[in-house]
Order: C-alpha cells, then sequence, then structure tokens
C-alpha cells in the first residue's frame, strides 16, 4: 500500500470508524471506564433506565477523583449513541436497550491490551499458526497423492506417539507452556465479541440495502423480488451470512460440543490450572456458553431480518414506501425547476395547513384548587383503648390450628372407647374451629394413626351458621397422643 492510499485509508476511517473517534474523544478516559465497567461478555445487553442510574452514579464517583464532567448521565449516553459507541435496540415491553457497538468493543480491546500487554511470542502461538498453514496446504493441495502422504505421515506420527503412551513413555509437560496455550486460547476468544457485533451491524447494513434496493432503484428491482419471492434468504446468501452459518453449524454440533465442555472441565482441573488468574479461569469455564449465547443472538437476528425483509415486500409496506419516494422525487425536481425563477425568499400566494401540536395560552389552563380536595365532614380521633386479652387470645386461636386441643380430643375419645376414626372424634368433640380443626386431625392421623381399608368417611363442622360436609380417608386412632 502506497503512502498515499495509506493516508487516505486513515481519513476515511477517521471520519468512519466509532474506534478511531472513540480512542481520540475528549473525555475517552471516562467512556472506557464507564462503558467497560457496565457491559461485560456476560451482560452485553443494559436496559435504558438501569445504564442511566449507573452512568450517573459512576460520574458522581469520578467527579470526586477530579474529572471534569459537567454534564447529566443523560447528556453523555445520547453523546455516545450519536457517536457510534452504543447501539440501542428495541427490548421486551417497550424497553430500550443498550449495547456497545463494534467499533466501541474493538477500542475497549486495544485499551485493555495496552494495560496488560499478552506475548504473542509463545511456543503455543507459534504452533498454532504452523498447523494452520500445514492444514491449509494439506486441505487445498490438487495433488491427491501428496494429500494422501501428508495424511499417512500425521496418522504414522498419532500411531507412535499412541505406543510410546502405550509402552509407558510419559513426557513431562510444562506448565509454563500449558499456560500460555491457555492464554493464547482466551486472546483468540476475546475478539469474538467484536466480531459477533461486526457480523450484526453488516446484516442490519444488507437489510437496509436491500431495501433501498426495493424503494430507489427500479434497474436492480426486479431481481431483488424474484429471488425473494422464490424464497431465497439474501441475507443468508451474503458472504456475513455464509461465513456465520458455517460458524453456527458447528456450534450446533452436539458431539463437538460436548466434547468442548468435557475438554474445558478436565482443563480446569489440571495442575496448571492453578497457575491462571481468576478472570481467565472463569473466562474459560464460560467460553462455549458464551459463544453459543451470542451466536443464538445473531441467528435469531438473521431469521429475525429476513422474515421482516419477506414481510416488507408482500405487504403493502412496499407501495407505501414507493409512493413516498416518488412524491419526495417529483418534490425535489419540481424545488429544482422552481429555483432557476424564484429566490427563496420570494413570497408565494400559498397557504399551508398547520400540522402539529397546537398550544393554548397559559390563561386557559385551570390550576389546581386544593380546597376541593378536602372532606366534607370532619375527622373524627379515636383514642386508643385498653386491649382484651380474651379477643386476642381468639384472634390468634383462629390464625393457627390448636393441635393441643385437637390432641386432647383424640385421647379423650381413646380413653372412652380404645380406638376411633376421625369422624368419631368430631362426633364427641364438635370442631371448633371448622375446617382447619379436620385439617389438623388429618395431620394428627397421619402422624399417629394408621389408615384403615374401606370406603372414606365422612365428616361435618359448622361455619358462619351453617353445617360443612366432607369425606375424609378413614384413619384409626389406637394410641394415646403424647
Amino acid at each position: 500500500m502506497s503512502a498515499v492510499l495509506a493516508a487516505l485509508t486513515a481519513q476515511r476511517l477517521l471520519g468512519e470508524s466509532p474506534a478511531w473517534a472513540l480512542l481520540r474523544a475528549d473525555n475517552a478516559p471516562v467512556a472506557f471506564g464507564i462503558l467497560g465497567a457496565r457491559f461485560s461478555r456476560q451482560r452485553r445487553q443494559v436496559p435504558a433506565p438501569e445504564l442511566m442510574e449507573a452512568v450517573d452514579a459512576d460520574l458522581d464517583l469520578l467527579r470526586d477523583r477530579g474529572f471534569d464532567l459537567p454534564q447529566s448521565a443523560h447528556n453523555y449516553v445520547r453523546t455516545w449513541l450519536a457517536g457510534g459507541y452504543l447501539v440501542r435496540r428495541p427490548g421486551e415491553a417497550r424497553e430500550e436497550l443498550y449495547e456497545l457497538s463494534d467499533g466501541a468493543l474493538t477500542a475497549l480491546r486495544f485499551i485493555e491490551d495496552l494495560a496488560t500487554p499478552r506475548t504473542s511470542v509463545t511456543e503455543s502461538r507459534l504452533t498454532t499458526i504452523v498447523q494452520s498453514v500445514r492444514a491449509l496446504n494439506v486441505d487445498t493441495d490438487p495433488d491427491i497423492s501428496r494429500r494422501v502422504a501428508a495424511l499417512t505421515a500425521e496418522r504414522d506420527a498419532i500411531d507412535a506417539r499412541i505406543q510410546a503412551l502405550t509402552a509407558g513413555e510419559l513426557t513431562e509437560v510444562d506448565e509454563q507452556r500449558s499456560v500460555d496455550a491457555a492464554a493464547d486460547i482466551l486472546s483468540l476468544a476475546s475478539a469474538l465479541p467484536e466480531d459477533f457485533a461486526r457480523v450484526r451491524a453488516e446484516l442490519e447494513m444488507i437489510n437496509r440495502s436491500l431495501r433501498s434496493q426495493l424503494i430507489e432503484e427500479p434497474e436492480s428491482r426486479g431481481s431483488v423480488l424474484d429471488d425473494i419471492f422464490r424464497g431465497v434468504d439474501l441475507l443468508s446468501e451474503s458472504d456475513a451470512g455464509r461465513s456465520f452459518a458455517a460458524f453456527h453449524a458447528l456450534l450446533l454440533d452436539p458431539e463437538r460440543t460436548v466434547a468442548v465442555d468435557d475438554d474445558i472441565d478436565q482443563l480446569l482441573a489440571r495442575p496448571f490450572a492453578r497457575k491462571l488468574r481468576d478472570s481467565q479461569r472463569l473466562s474459560l469455564r464460560d467460553l462455549l456458553p458464551d459463544i453459543q449465547r451470542s451466536s443464538a443472538d445473531i441467528s435469531d437476528v438473521m431469521t429475525a431480518l429476513g422474515r421482516s425483509l419477506r414481510r416488507f415486500v408482500q405487504s403493502e409496506e412496499l407501495a407505501e414506501e414507493r409512493a413516498v419516494h416518488r412524491q419526495l422525487r417529483g418534490t425535489m425536481a419540481a424545488a429544482v425547476q422552481a429555483a432557476k425563477t424564484l429566490r427563496p425568499f420570494t413570497k408565494l400566494d400559498l397557504e399551508l395547513e398547520l400540522t402539529g401540536l397546537q398550544i393554548a395560552s397559559p390563561s386557559a389552563i385551570k390550576l389546581h384548587n386544593p380546597s376541593e380536595s378536602q372532606t366534607a365532614q370532619p375527622l373524627h380521633i379515636h383514642g386508643t383503648g385498653t386491649a382484651d386479652l380474651a379477643a386476642l387470645r381468639e384472634a390468634v386461636r383462629a390464625s393457627e390450628i390448636d393441635f393441643a386441643e385437637l390432641g386432647e380430643n383424640v385421647n379423650a375419645v381413646l380413653a372412652q372407647q380404645g380406638a376411633a376414626t376421625i369422624a368419631e372424634v368430631l362426633e364427641k368433640f364438635p370442631a371448633t374451629q371448622g375446617i382447619a380443626s379436620v385439617v389438623g386431625l388429618l395431620v394428627l392421623a397421619e402422624n399417629h394413626g394408621v389408615r384403615a381399608g374401606g370406603e372414606p368417611e365422612p365428616v361435618h363442622w359448622a361455619s358462619d351458621g351453617q353445617t360443612r360436609q366432607a369425606t375424609v380417608p378413614r384413619f384409626l386412632f389406637q394410641e394415646k397422643i403424647s
């Protein structure tokens, strides 16, 4: 790339890239601190009210540490949204959700790398590069014999390792090399969030471009419509859609995902894992679930955009958009012609109906009169009296089952006849607590009685001056309840 082309590319990115804009912003440290703290791998979307409250609290802490932050949390969030650092999404129940854009994720990862630099000059990284180059060379070799020879050599090397392990020739694995390999894995995975955000932004851009072609470009409208009516998913057929579809299909393979889960669990149980930082162990444990959640989100977005595009074409919305577009183009063409003969400040003999909200005079506003909400009757203040102990006991007794009374009733019946059922106890001692007494006897029967055969027996109790009836299982009390 020549110096001129590189300079022009950088100049273009300076105006287009949210990552570059965030890095050169006036309050970049504040934006990095707040956005990095409020969004994480586990929390990619934050509801708008929660974000405003959190940013407001963070601003107070930063002001106490000497940062000059004169604006409110709402203004800063609005600035970040306009700058492309934040993306606003519709949530459930008409709640807006905020998430980091792909540019903001790129800038945050750049700052994180500056704060905690990671060396890439490791044996693990070089081994990964060499193996990838070797695999690509073998897979793309047009000579079948060379591909077979390479795979045979790889198989022979694996057989030799198997024989050595079977013979008991164990080689010690350097723990530091294992730690470096785990760090390289996490380093590769750290770029996935911004890749997912970039794929989502690209899919949304393709969706907008297709809608624009349908509305504004008659020459390409026919091919787009033909594809849509033939059932072709233009989003899935795009370069971004095909790349993501292959990635997502790999994640949907249950055999591979289970194997990865097992591998991670076993790795975390190895001795070298103790040398990993807590954040690294957590990231390694959540590696696959995070990727699966993000991939599922992108899949849902692609499905929703595809359905929305088909609905846009098949409904009246496309016709309405085309009509509005034709009217706008006609108006602009008429304005160009009129500009040749009329000055912008020329007074026209034309009246337009005012649209929007009619603002009434403040004098027409009716003020609130507190006297209108006053009560007609004066308030009577009742003094406190002495509590009735018997009434309090009755209220307490009504709130819970009196098992002591029920136990005494059962013991009294057993003393008279040796054995009794629930109905026989209630016949001798009516239910003083209504249905609660029946429930209490059932609980006592479960704990102290035995279940008798035969049909369920009817029981009776009084409630609100009426006699109630129900059938309960037949239990037999035989021993005294202590």
